[in-house]
């Protein structure tokens, strides 16, 4: 019998409530979980064919990991944060017990290798690395070559190639690390409605060149726990080398700093461009994170 006790619920104000002050000690890592959940609360769920979030708590009931299933892209991977060894077992014992096919995970290591793992020595199957990331968080911001243009936001009228452009972030992302184009299936599942959304909370923008021409496109998430995390990072091929993403990254993280927000980013591990640029501006490395694939025994 685990000593870990596994509570699940498809609430975000109830999972909040319960985990709020958990999130809250621990921010930055639990970037994800927190703007999804608060996302969740503020949106609904849509369609999404899993939307649960969940509590792992020790024999004195104390918290001692959270995850979510959220992801609107199959294999509609787990997430889980930092966790015991035991505790990530727990969470796998209560999914699988409860029938839920679970195809991928991701998420803080080890927690994650040790979730996924339990799942596919339950079910018979194997677990495949799909992504290594890497959490940073900016520590003093170094000033990028100063290039032509300026930030401003993205306009209403430009959705459709802001929507273009994050669509080839996805894509050039996988090409980038050796990986088939739409491997993850994170681009089909990005729509309009979320290009909106950003428009909305005033977290997607353009650097643009001197005639104003758009060059580069870079959004953010809103604030939880005072964080808030950069991404998509997206320069057209024929736009790269020039200092447009270092530029815009830059001004970006000045903006939200000024807020009084500490400012983080995930960098895909197998892209040494990004990580190298990032680390330039002054993030500093925090945690590693894995994204992983469990087929079906054959």
């Amino acid at each position: 019998m685990s000593a870990y006790d596994v509570w699940l619920t498809e609430d975000p104000d109830e999972f909040l409530s319960v985990a709020g002050e958990h999130l809250a000690a621990s921010p930055v890592t639990a970037t994800v979980v927190t703007t999804i959940a608060h996302r969740v609360r503020e949106t609904g769920r849509g369609d999404l064919p899993y939307c649960w979030f969940g509590v792992v708590r020790d024999q004195a009931g104390e918290i001692a990991g959270v995850a979510m299933r959220t992801a609107p892209f199959a294999p509609y991977p787990v997430y889980l944060l930092a966790m015991p060894d035991a505790a990530a077992e727990a969470l796998a014992a209560v999914l699988v017990g409860r029938g839920e096919e679970v195809g991928g995970a991701s998420g803080q290591r080890p927690a994650c290798d040790v979730f996924a793992a339990a799942v596919a020595a339950a079910g018979g199957g194997t677990v495949e690395v799909e992504m290594h990331h890497r959490l940073f968080e900016l520590g003093t911001l170094v000033d990028p070559r100063p290039v032509p243009g300026r930030l401003r936001a993205v306009r209403a009228d430009e959705t459709e190639l802001a929507l273009e452009w994050v669509h080839r972030f996805f894509d050039d992302a996988d090409e980038q690390a050796g990986r088939e184009a739409g491997h993850a299936g994170e681009a089909a599942a990005f729509g309009m409605d979320q290009i909106e959304r950003k428009l909305g909370e005033g977290v997607l923008w353009f650097w643009v060149d001197d005639a104003d021409r758009p060059v580069h496109l870079t959004g953010a998430n809103p604030p939880a726990y005072g964080v808030v995390r950069i991404g998509p990072v997206y320069t057209p091929k024929e736009e790269r080398g020039r200092g447009w993403a270092g530029a815009a990254v830059a001004e970006v993280s000045r903006r939200l700093r000024a807020a009084g927000h500490r400012v983080i980013l995930f960098t895909d591990q197998a892209n040494p461009t990004s990580n190298a640029l990032y680390q330039a501006l002054g993030y500093e490395p925090v945690t590693d994170a894995v994204m992983l694939r469990i087929p079906p025994a054959p």
